[in-house]
């Protein structure tokens, strides 16, 4: 029973031109003398290096571990000497450079000691994510993104469906039809890892029908591994039914929400080389240092695909499928509609370098020249995110973010049909991706302003409150005291009033002057006075008779 395909709007019939490289079997590149490593292969956090110049590595060892959650570890692709980790171009639309370990390759190929987990399924699917993260695997479809976080759909998330892209529809490239035809045990053992990660219902591998040998050999493939959860889903070829929307809503049916991910509606897409790759990553203890590449256009002396180490100078692997001719040609990384022109052989070899095109005016007519918009609409037509090329074309081009955002900018997958269609030859996908780029610009801008402010405002508010602390500190001294000087001044009035009183009494008892020849009746008087200060309380009557007695 077939399965029912869905259609998704948009798309163009873009001549193939894949025979070109797929006459003859996949070839293993030579071993380069000397290997340059980017750092960052991947989106996200560039890798921290582990090694110093001078090092000796080995085959596999890890040269840069990840920084932060997203990001991936790169790897020494052949044994040898780090000469130097310094900046040097590296392929990107940009033409900048980057951070890169230089290795002076020993001949030797020697190998680290790997670790394979031929019994996977007895782990937790946290550690198989680690096992993939430290073996650097990222999504070798283009896009780079680690491969891990996309197998982690989180606790409260349950995978339906693993979709395993091998559409490959962009012109020329054939790298993944190449590795379903000769490795097909490869594809679906890794997707057997990968279920066990997500614990996925079902897994469909969607392949376009321009490729019937790899179609025949996967299901052969899955016949002998007597697989049953996971099935071959043929699919009409239309350009971009790669597109990892696109190959969703085909095979289910299902609509990726705007701004949203795969996983937001109970599914995961990967590229058939990534599970490749994480089958021998964790069946053979294999880090991600080599990929296949596809080198054609009618500029190639020998159009066909090698298998490449990560790091390999260009020139070196066009040299491999026997150079180029002596056709003028413009030198193109990825296809003919989303790839990019490189200015140089010297740059390396990456992980998400699916393609070497050296194309001729017969692989990329000229453009000719760049008129105004028309407004005739072509490009609206062919949309397959059915977007307004048009609008976000006038909007980024005016620099009002805003509004391009307001267009769904983001849904954009730069897949070119737009500019193809265009009849006044604008470059819209370029507008596209300056417009994202200055976005992402003002986000880290306004990102690192919060963060700033932020700083300022708790510095303000650490100062303000020590203020205030110092001046409760200051008063409840004060009071203090205040409170003792109080009680001093009360002590020194009582201590004075009773020097006082003191002062009183020794001056009444001074005694009186001049009391020679007195009569009995002063003398009398004295007496009585005498007699009440020392609190004698008889009367003169009492005192009187004593005296007569």
């Amino acid at each position: 029973m077939s399965r029912q395909l869905h259609d998704f709007p948009g798309g163009l019939h873009l001549p193939g031109h894949k025979a070109l490289s797929t006459g003859q079997p996949i070839a293993r590149a030579p071993l380069p003398k000397r290997l340059l490593i980017p750092l960052q292969q991947h989106i996200g956090s560039p890798a921290k290096p582990l090694v110093a110049v001078g090092d000796k590595v080995l085959t596999g060892q890890m040269l840069a571990r990840p920084e932060g959650y997203v990001s991936a570890p790169v790897h020494a692709s052949s044994s040898g000497t780090v000469v130097a980790i310094e900046e040097h171009p590296v392929p990107h639309p940009s033409g900048l450079s980057a951070p890169c370990f230089v290795i002076e390759t020993d001949g030797e190929d020697r190998w680290v000691e790997r670790e394979c987990h031929p019994d996977y399924t007895n782990l937790e699917p946290s550690e198989l994510r680690n096992i993939i993260r430290d073996a650097g695997i990222v999504g070798l479809g283009g896009a780079g993104f680690p491969a891990f976080i996309k197998l982690n759909p989180g606790a409260r998330t349950e995978i339906d469906t693993l979709i395993l892209n091998g559409a490959e529809c962009e012109p020329y490239i054939s790298c993944d039809d190449m590795l379903m035809r000769e490795h097909p045990d490869q594809v679906i053992l890794g997707a057997r890892i990968m279920r066990h990660a997500l614990h996925a219902r079902q897994c469909l591998i969607g392949i376009e029908d321009n490729k019937p040998e790899a179609i025949a050999a996967v299901r052969a493939a899955l016949q002998h591994l007597d697989e049953k959860g996971i099935e071959v889903v043929v699919v009409p070829t239309r350009y971009p039914t790669g597109g990892e929307k696109q190959l969703i809503r085909v095979l289910t049916g299902k609509e990726v929400p705007s701004q949203g991910l795969p996983i937001d509606i109970g599914i995961v897409c990967h590229n058939v080389a990534t599970a490749a790759s994480i089958y021998r990553a964790v069946e053979l203890g294999e880090p991600l240092i080599s990929r296949i590449v596809t080198v054609t256009g009618h500029a190639a002396a020998r159009p066909q695909n090698l298998h490449v180490r990560i790091g390999t100078p260009i020139r070196d692997v066009v040299k491999a499928a026997g150079g180029s001719t002596n056709t003028p040609h413009e030198l193109i990384m990825g296809g003919p509609m989303m790839g990019f022109a490189l200015e140089s052989e010297s740059l390396p070899t990456t992980k998400t370098a699916n393609c070497l095109l050296l194309a001729t005016e017969e692989d990329i007519p000229p453009s000719g020249a760049v008129n105004p918009c028309i407004r005739c609409g072509e490009c609206a037509q062919v949309c397959p995110a059915l977007l307004l090329p048009q609008q976000l074309y006038w909007h980024a081009r005016a620099k009002d973010f805003d509004k391009a955002q307001d267009y769904s900018l983001f849904d954009c997958i730069e897949c070119g049909c737009c500019a193809y269609v265009c009849p006044s030859n604008l470059p819209l996908v370029q507008y596209y991706r300056f417009a994202k780029t200055e976005i992402w610009a003002q986000e880290r801008e306004k990102r690192a302003a919060d963060k700033a402010r932020e700083r300022h405002e708790f510095r303000q508010f650490r100062i303000e409150r020590e203020k205030a602390e110092k001046a409760a500190r200051h008063k409840a001294k004060a009071k203090a005291v205040k409170k003792d000087s109080s009680a001093e001044d009360k002590k020194a009035a009582i201590q004075a009033a009773m020097e006082r009183a003191k002062a009183k009494r020794e001056a009444a008892e001074v005694k009186p002057k001049n009391t020679e020849n007195l009569t009995e009746a002063q003398r009398k008087q004295i007496e009585e006075a005498e007699a009440r200060r020392a609190g004698n309380t008889d009367g003169p009557d009492e005192a009187a008779s004593e005296d007569k007695k």
